[in-house]
Parts: structure tokens; sequence; C-alpha cells
């Protein structure tokens, strides 16, 4: 069975919704800068997204004074955009509560979606499987800035939502989707999980439509914790270069929709055509200096779905900085395609590392690159570090045919994730 991808959906610090993205990608833009969000003594770069809490309840409908954490709120609002893109919106949700016939007068419905048997017939059961490594963090360092000086005082309310799947349910609920909710946090290839295992549910039946991808807000606690780890780079960072010291944190949400071709609604983008998930459990934290778990994730990706390395047209790396990350996925990719390793490079440096939800977010910047031709540049790149002498790409290109991207997600303690997109030989315009 194949699983295409149908709607996309990102928010990040250069930009809310897919356009917004695009753009700056194209402009080479970065959203890189000083820590706004809260007080800190940290004087490191990080990437924000520019909207405050209150902004986005705003532009979610969402009454000002309802306590929401910031990783449920970035959730929503890119959550909803890939639903409503894939053409799953609050309507079609009610359908599958309540099946109705729907007719060609309905605004909300084109021809394509009428003439859908399965769709006018049965109801979707569609699910929300949501990656975070930071959850609701951001709401219980306020609460406990007053319990300490008062175990008396704090509001209950902003520590219920600490809980990685609190912010689930509350998207999940903002949504409408109730079919299946479930969270993944397997540090920073959380969200390469949580494709997968929307992949998985569809292929053995449990589900017709899939909202997959992660979602994590900045907070202290995470700054402090990779700041002691001293892996955090004091100017903007350059991933795969010589001089690279370290990472920039970042915050933002990214999703896709999945769904089998018995359910389509629209021409599908592309199709999720190989995956897999290893884990070598080298160090808590730092990556074998051969790339053995990159090596083995991208391997196997590549065999379960059919293609020959050759055939890989872009590579969207992990490539968050530091020097042990990028020496050892430069050795994986020495050693995956020796002297003929294609044009890659690594999005960080525009919106930082975003820790659970980095590839959901770069799942969508991947999936744009087979239907739009696109890839995108290294920020930051200058001299290729001497343990490969790899040169990613470094400058923005568009309308080039790109029909295979290979997207990398790797976490702490080897747990390491690869996806693998392809186009689809839908023809877009296509009546389903």
């Amino acid at each position: 069975m194949k699983i295409y991808v149908t709607g996309l959906g990102v928010v990040s610090g250069i930009g809310i919704g897919v356009s917004e993205n695009i753009e700056a990608l194209r402009q080479g833009k970065h959203g890189i800068g000083k820590v706004t969000l809260f007080p800190t003594a940290l004087d490191v770069p990080v990437s924000e997204v520019k909207h405050s809490n209150e902004e986005l309840k705003q532009l979610l409908g969402i009454p000002p004074q309802r306590t929401v954490s910031r990783t449920a709120l970035l959730g929503m609002v890119a959550a909803k955009e890939a639903l409503e893109d894939a053409g799953l919106n609050q309507r079609t949700l009610q359908h599958a509560q309540q099946p109705s016939q729907h007719t060609l007068q309905d605004s909300q419905y084109t021809q394509q979606d009428t003439q859908h048997t399965q769709q006018d017939s049965q109801p979707l059961r569609i699910g929300f499987i949501s990656a975070t490594s930071v959850g609701g963090m951001d709401l219980s360092e306020h609460f406990y800035e007053s319990f300490k000086e008062n175990p008396e005082r704090g509001r209950l309310r902003e520590v219920i939502s600490h809980d990685c799947g609190a912010s689930t349910e509350l998207i999940a609920s903002h949504l409408g989707i109730n079919d299946f909710i479930t969270t993944i946090s397997t540090a920073c290839s959380s969200a390469a999980n949580a494709i997968m295992l929307g992949a998985r549910m569809i292929k053995h039946g449990l589900l017709d439509a899939v909202v997959v991808g992660g979602t994590d807000a900045l907070c202290r606690f995470t700054l402090n914790g990779f700041n002691s780890l001293m892996i955090l780079d004091k100017a903007h960072c350059r991933p795969f270069d010589r001089s690279r010291t370290g990472l920039n944190l970042g915050e933002g949400a990214g999703y896709l929709v999945l769904q089998p071709e018995s359910s389509l609604r629209r021409t599908p983008y592309c199709e999720l055509s190989g995956y897999a998930n290893t884990n070598e459990a080298y160090h808590q934290t730092g990556s074998s200096p051969e790339g053995d778990g990159a090596f083995l994730s991208m391997s196997e990706a590549i065999a379960s779905s059919g293609i020959s390395p050759e055939e890989i047209d872009y590579i969207n790396v992990h490539g968050t900085g530091t020097p042990g990350n990028d020496a050892s996925e430069g050795m994986a990719l020495q050693r995956i395609f020796g002297e003929h390793v294609p044009p890659f490079s690594s999005v960080k440096a525009f919106i930082g590392h975003t820790l659970g939800a980095s590839e959901g977010i770069e799942a969508v910047y991947s999936v744009l690159s087979i239907y739009r031709g696109m890839t995108y540049p290294n920020l930051n790149f200058t001299n290729a570090m001497p343990e490969t002498g790899l040169i990613p790409e470094t400058t923005f290109r568009e309308g080039i045919p790109v029909r295979h991207v290979l997207s990398n997600s790797f976490g702490f303690g080897g747990n390491d994730s690869s996806l693998l997109f392809s186009a689809t030989n839908i023809p877009q315009g296509t009546n389903l």
C-alpha cells in the first residue's frame, strides 16, 4: 500500500504557514536572534516564532484567559493548516462523526470530494500523532516561580499541561479529532517516528487518514539543559562547516497529513516511500564517530523504498552544527554514497534545532522540495570540515527535477530516523 502526503502545515522562526516559510527560505532570511520570550542570563542566539502567546491565541480564536502551553499553541496553528490543506477540515470531521451526503452546491467541497464513494458513504477514521520533547514546560516554569516563594501559591492548571501528552490532547481537541490520539517523545527524532507510526497504522488498516508531526516551544529548562551539555553556539550556527562549535535552539511545529489512495480528497504532494528507525545506543547524547546509527537508518529507509541510493536527488541532513553530529552524519553519508553524495543541506541555520518538532518542520520542507523542485541553502558554510571534505548546497535552487528526498532526524541515545519521500505518478489536477 502506498502512503501519500496530502496536507502540509508549518510554523517556525521564519514564518507562520507554508507560504511564509518558503519565501524566507527563498530569500535566505533566517530566524536566529536574541531570546525575548523569557528572562535568561544566557547570551546565546535562538530561533523564536515571532508571535506572542496572546497573538497565537487570537489567531486561533482561543479566549485570552484560557491557559494553553506555547507548545500546544504552535502545534494548533500548524496542524490546522495541514488538516485544511488536505481538505479534511472541521466539516469533514463532523461528517466523520455523523455521515451525511453533501452536494455539489456545498461551497465547502469540490467536485473531487463528492465523487469519492468511500468518503460519501463511510466515516473517515482520522488520527492525530504528535511528537514533543518540551511539552508544557513553559507553564510549569511559571508555576514554580510562585510555588517556590510560597507552597500555597501557584496555579495548578499550569502544572497539568506539563506532560507531553497534554499538548497532543489539546491540539486534537482543537482539530476535532478523536478516533486515535497518541504522543511520541524520542528526543530529536520524535516527529519522524510519529510520521512512521502514522504510516504503519494506515498500512495496517487502522486509520484512513492521520495528522503526523511535532511541536516544541522554547523554555528556560531546555536552554539551560543544552547549555550544560556545552553544545550551544554563542554565534549563528554553521552546520557542516569546519568552524562549527554547536547548535542554536529553535521552536515551532510541522505536520503532514498522510492518506492511502482510497481516502484521497486531493492530488497528493508526494509519497512517503520509505522510512526506518534504528538505535545505535552508542552514548546518551552523542553519535558514534563512524556514524553507525545514521548509516543504518538511511540504509534501511532507502531499502524499504525499493529505490537505489543513486536515485536520491537531495538530502535534508540532520546537520545540527555540533562537531560530533556533523562529522558522524558526514561519515555515514560517505559510507552509503561513496564519492557521489547527492546534493544536501541543513536548514537549522534558518530555524534552529526545534528538537521534537524538527522532522515535522523539515518533513514539510522535504515534501515541498519534491512538489516545487526546490533545494535549500546551508547557511554560513565557508570551509569543508576535514573529517569528510563534504560541501553542502549553499544557494536556493528552484524549478529543478527532484523525485526522491531523504530526510534525517537523529535523537539522543542514538535514536536515529530517516524518511524517504518520492514523487507520485498521480498527475496534478487529477479528479479523485
